[in-house]
């Protein structure tokens, strides 16, 4: 509405105010009136000034009395007594009521928000003066009223948000803050959006201040259920860059949602279990209300708290505020930062050690800090509370193993081993990417769960059995973990990684020091052994095992390593996968033979090549398949690993060779596609598993896969990281989806919402 719509001595229409206006109708309002003004889609409405407050209780005379029993409120010590003195207050206020002019206003400024000739619903707010301020945000204190309908109703509510100002927690608060001013309450009117999804964004971490991350909650219905803490919301975490990727999610448990009923009064809907899991907001959806966000900070030029809903595909801003526990903190600003790698948080003291060498120096619960980590450290991160690294990327070796064990990481710190120094207590986040100083307790607000100081892998949660058509599968690298991990809801294992299984298994020796000292036996025993912990656990579903995919300079470290690895600049595409089987058949051989004598017990395992280039190697590679014990067991699958681009051209000549399943491994073939190394700290912006180009290299594998009749699957580390991400499988029409054990039941939960939006789209059709 207009500013000449109605008294505007009296009410004012949010579209005529600005932020110098706040003194008169508080922060709320005028921060509204701003964003209005910006073109922000903020619902339209108006405001009761704090005068139009103050002027009606002098002119029943309690203005007076008011202020006397507010000032003795904020003095009393006695619970008993402020609650009679508060209540006294409140009381008088709804006593004196509103005077006929300004009724008179509100009844003629409210018909003008009806369209149609209907009359609007609104929500009622208190805009107290000096709320939503830099300093105080009084959030949740004052009445807040949804769904009123009607000029009587309406003005009822309006005096009940005044007599609010007068509620114990908002006295206590004031108190508090050192506030003895008279309360001098505005109150908005505002068309209320029927929400169908709704929630909160902060432009800078609540927890920990980062400014580089948008934090999304939400949920379905109305948003108080978020504010109000009645639910548990999803939480969405977008980095604060153009297009504010997806960089982590929590997906809430909620039970309920406020809508709208009939008759317009607020009604609590129990939600079906099913929908009570699923994503609340997809992909897009988050990363548009983050980037609505991020242009009300660049506008305030503060760091917000935005409140904003969804009603179909319209995305409205409800209130904006600056964020207020922000300034003043300096413990916890961080010793270090870098790349958040393993979600969680934990403190210890730290370990600085540069060789696996030393791991005997780490104490269980220390906090390991190291230049980088490869296999023959798996020992010392078991025991570490939290793994800290110079260098590395979130795929690189450090990344994955902390993940399953769920021991919070963060690489590509630069200068951790500098900084950091034997002893000094530190708080890791694995999910901000942050290490601070001293011991800090996990705030309740947090999107990850802080993994225990403890050796203890994450216990998987209890089985959801949620009916979904593509198969979930589990990565998996240790197998203690497997009986665990095989009691949850999955399918199957998508992916064993053999490296860390071996280097376990032998001491951290290299595999070819074994096979110098005669040891092959040795190989053969302790690494059947260690697999068919993985087998039995899960049969009789599937385990997919990939052949060792040694690379050079992470092998060099293991003992004997220096004496037969090369030396590569570039060992991402070096020495390592089918290839090098073709120039060591004797260790490939080894491995067969494990794997026919697992299959010997259970055979459920099956075969998977990585790191495949070339028709001539991959037959080569199939040759000494068939050479082996293998040859003589049926039922044998026989997978490649879909990492070299190439694979997009070949894969029709790897099913004539005999591949009946491809796997995309999203780690290798993103590097690959966009020419970055997955490791590289420097680079880590510039590797992205979302670009288009690699999603469309995923959707056309996957198109051929199901063209030729063979399986197709994901082991990568994106739906891991990005659960979004399993949307675009679905879609595409994918056979299974592989995450860490961790992600299972919010990749369960995506996958059967994935499959649920294609059925209603072609039920729409």
């Amino acid at each position: 509405m207009s500013a000449s719509t109605t008294d505007t001595a009296l009410v004012r229409g949010l579209d005529t105010l600005r932020a110098a206006d706040a003194p008169a109708v508080g922060g709320k309002a005028a921060n509204l009136g701003e964003l209005i003004a910006s073109g922000f889609p903020v619902p339209p409405g108006f405001v009761l000034p704090a005068d139009a407050y103050l002027d009606a209780m002098a002119a029943t005379g309690v203005r007076d009395e008011l202020r006397a029993l507010h000032d003795r409120a904020l003095t009393a010590t006695d619970p008993a007594d402020l609650d009679a003195l508060c209540a006294e207050a409140a009381a008088k206020v709804r006593a004196a009521g509103m005077p006929d002019r300004l009724a008179d206003a509100v009844r003629a400024a409210y018909a003008a928000l009806g369209t149609d000739g209907h009359e609007a619903f609104v929500a009622v707010r208190s805009s107290a003066v000096g709320e939503d301020s830099a300093d105080d945000s009084f959030a949740g204190m004052n009445a807040t009223f949804t769904n009123v309908r009607g000029a009587e109703e309406l003005i009822g509510r309006i005096i009940d948000c005044w007599a609010s100002a007068y509620g114990q927690r908002v006295v206590a608060y004031r108190a508090g803050r050192g506030s003895a001013a008279e309360p001098a309450v505005a109150v908005v009117v505002q068309v209320m959006v029927a929400a169908e999804r709704a929630g909160v964004a902060f432009t800078a971490h609540p927890v920990t201040g980062r400014t580089d991350v948008v934090v999304v909650e939400a949920a379905l219905g109305q948003g108080e259920v978020v504010v109000s803490g009645a639910v548990q919301p999803d939480t969405y975490e977008l980095a604060a860059t153009p297009g504010t990727p997806l960089r982590g999610m929590h997906i809430g448990e909620q039970t309920h949602e406020i809508v709208r009923g009939p008759d317009g009064v607020d009604i609590a809907v129990d939600l079906d279990p099913e929908l009570a899991r699923a994503r609340v907001l997809d992909d897009e959806q988050a990363a548009a209300v983050a980037r609505l966000a991020l242009r009300v900070q660049e506008h305030f030029g503060v760091p917000q708290d935005v409140e904003w809903a969804f009603h179909g595909d319209a995305l409205w801003l409800l209130q904006a505020r600056p964020i207020t526990t922000l300034a003043g903190d300096r413990s916890r600003r961080p010793l270090v930062t870098g790349l958040p790698a393993s979600p969680g948080r934990a403190s210890g003291p730290v370990r600085v050690l540069t060789s696996p060498e030393e791991g005997a120096r780490l104490q269980t619960g220390d906090v390991l800090v190291a230049p980088m980590t490869n296999p023959d450290w798996l020992p010392t991160v078991r025991r570490a509370a939290a793994l800290v690294t110079d260098s590395g990327g979130t795929t690189c070796h450090a990344a994955i193993v902390a993940r399953e064990l769920g021991v919070p990481c963060v690489v590509g710190a630069r200068d951790a081993t500098t900084v950091l120094h034997d002893g000094q207590a530190v708080t890791v986040d694995g999910g901000t990417g942050e290490i601070t100083a001293g011991a800090a307790a996990k705030a309740a607000s947090e999107p990850v769960s802080a993994a225990p100081a403890t050796t203890t892998p994450r216990t998987p949660p209890a089985r959801v059995d949620v009916p979904i058509a593509t198969k979930l599968y589990v990565n998996l690298a240790m197998p203690d973990q497997a009986a665990a991990v095989a009691a949850g809801p999955v399918d199957g294992v998508g992916l064993v990684r053999a490296e860390f299984m071996l280097t376990e298994a032998l001491g951290g020796r290299h595999p070819r020091e074994v096979i110098a000292r005669g040891e092959q036996q040795l190989f053969v025993d302790v690494m059947t052994a260690s697999l068919l912990k993985i087998t039995e656990a899960f049969a009789p579903r599937p385990v997919v095992y990939r052949t060792t995919d040694l690379r050079s300079n992470e092998f060099r470290g293991l003992a004997g390593g220096e004496s037969h690895e090369p030396v590569e600049h570039n060992p991402m595409i070096g020495y390592r996968g089918a290839y090098r089987y073709l120039r060591e058949p004797d260790l490939f051989a080894l491995e067969l033979q494990v794997l026919a004598q697992v299959r010997e017990r259970t055979p459920n395992l099956h075969l998977m090549i990585p790191f495949v280039r070339t028709r001539w190697e991959l037959e080569a590679c199939l040759e000494l398949v068939d050479a082996s014990p293998l040859r003589h067991h049926r039922g044998l699958h026989r997978w490649v690993m879909a990492e070299v681009p190439s694979v997009l051209h070949r894969l029709p000549e790897y099913v004539e060779l005999g591949i009946d399943g491809v796997s995309i491994g999203s780690n290798d073939l993103t590097q690959l596609m966009l020419g970055v190394d997955r490791d590289s700290t420097e680079c880590a912006e510039l590797y992205d598993e979302t670009d288009e180009a690699v999603l469309a290299a995923v959707r056309d594998i996957v198109a051929t896969a199901r063209q030729l009749g063979i399986t197709s699957s994901l082991c990568g580390q994106a739906p891991s990281v990005h659960p979004g991400y399993v949307d675009h499988l679905v879609e595409a029409g994918i056979t299974s989806v592989s995450v860490n054990p961790d992600a299972v039941p919010a990749a369960r939960a995506a996958i059967a919402a994935a499959e649920r939006r294609l059925l209603l789209d072609a039920a729409r059709r």
